[in-house]
């Protein structure tokens, strides 16, 4: 299992610390599941989404 500090980042804005997130959400499942990274595409482990990356 991965660590939390893996998956948001401190932030200041306006005098606040706020944990923004670093990896994607699943739009399906909502927040607090996130997208697993590969090599092509994004993947959730929890319903199967899945968004492909752009070629660049």
């Amino acid at each position: 299992m991965a660590a939390i500090h893996e998956f948001y980042e401190l932030v200041k804005e306006k005098g606040k610390v706020k944990a923004r997130r670093k990896r994607k959400m699943c739009p399906r499942c909502g927040a607090g599941v996130f997208l697993a990274e590969h090599k092509d595409r994004y993947s959730c482990g929890k319903c199967g989404y899945t968004e492909f990356r752009k070629k660049s």
